[in-house]
């Protein structure tokens, strides 16, 4: 298949493209390269460094199918500059299913976000739910989700929820909760939490790319929709245990202003034939065993806000 990946560099992208890459996909990776390129050359991968606002000169004609990555991710990002990140998360992709839709590309994936639901209590956390984002990042997704599923009649649009990704990137990311607290744990002997009871959805990055994965070799058996993709509903104070259980740390507890707490059941996914094949212990392994060998350090680009305020992103 002949593959159209936004965010091609960032934390997923370069995960997932050696992967399409392996199976002997046509890739075209698109990203602003806002944090470096760490894709290896390769004859059927075919980079292009632009940004999503600016599509004009982008052709999608013979493509089969678009993933969707790019985005400012995460809250504290969004709230750098809350309008460009409406113009790129919502508007930026209203035009690239548009331009998927006039060169007849079958499938579109889109990489939503668990955080849509907001703070439910529900034990099950079903697509069925409402959504009720309370951040601007939240929304931005629900709103992009909302436009894209309107063009169902024209393709395939898959919205996947992805819980809280984690695990090793060649663009690593040391902001996110698992990759976070085993790097304080390694380099600090110390891990902080903040609050701790709240219940997170996580996944392994592996397993994500593989959902994707999924949805492309099973594009006409798959009905279009929302599908979680969240497979372990654990506190961030378990994690925290979790990664004490292997490294010798203390855990330091701290209040928090962040009241997210919520649960993700992701059983509409398994139902397709989809089954994940690492969790949060594997990622914390892997993450020590990257850091032992001299392979993992931190970066300023491995923070997403630290490097955006630096490079005076917008």
């Amino acid at each position: 298949m002949k593959i159209f990946v936004t965010g091609g560099n960032g934390y997923k992208g370069s995960v997932l493209i050696p992967k399409l890459l392996k199976e002997g996909h046509q890739v075209t990776s698109f990203d602003t390269n806002w944090f470096g390129n760490y894709l290896d050359e390769n004859k059927s991968l075919n980079c292009i460094k632009g940004d999503i606002r600016d599509l004009n000169l982008l052709s999608l004609d013979g493509f089969d199918t678009v993933i969707h990555l790019a985005n400012v991710a995460n809250d504290p990002a969004v709230d750098l500059n809350p309008t460009m990140s409406w113009e790129i998360n919502v508007l930026a992709g209203q035009r690239l299913i548009e331009k998927a839709k006039n060169s007849n590309v079958k499938q579109f994936i889109f990489a939503s976000s668990g955080s849509v639901y907001g703070i439910k209590n529900e034990e099950r956390v079903t697509e069925e739910l409402s959504l009720l984002p309370i951040s601007t990042y939240n929304k931005t997704k629900m709103v992009a989700e909302r436009v894209f599923c309107s063009y169902e009649p024209y393709m395939k649009v898959h919205s996947i929820r992805p819980a809280t990704v984690c695990g090793l990137s060649p663009r690593m990311r040391l902001d996110v909760a698992v990759n976070l607290l085993t790097f304080q744990a390694l380099t600090k002997k110390e891990i902080k939490v903040l609050g701790g009871k709240q219940i997170r959805p996580n996944i392994h990055i592996d397993d994500i790319c593989g959902v994707y994965l999924h949805l492309l070799k099973n594009v006409d058996k798959i009905d279009s929709g929302f599908y979680n993709a969240g497979f372990e509903n654990i506190s961030i104070y378990e994690i925290a245990q979790l990664i004490k259980s292997k490294i010798d740390c203390n855990i330091l507890i701290e209040e928090s202003n962040d009241p997210r707490s919520y649960r993700q059941d992701s059983t509409k996914i398994l139902n397709t034939g989809f089954y994940p094949k690492k969790n949060v212990s594997i990622a914390i392994d892997e993450i020590i065993d990257s850091y032992k060998h001299g392979k993992l350090y931190d970066r300023e680009q491995w923070h997403t806000v630290k490097w955006m305020k630096k490079q005076n992103i917008k």
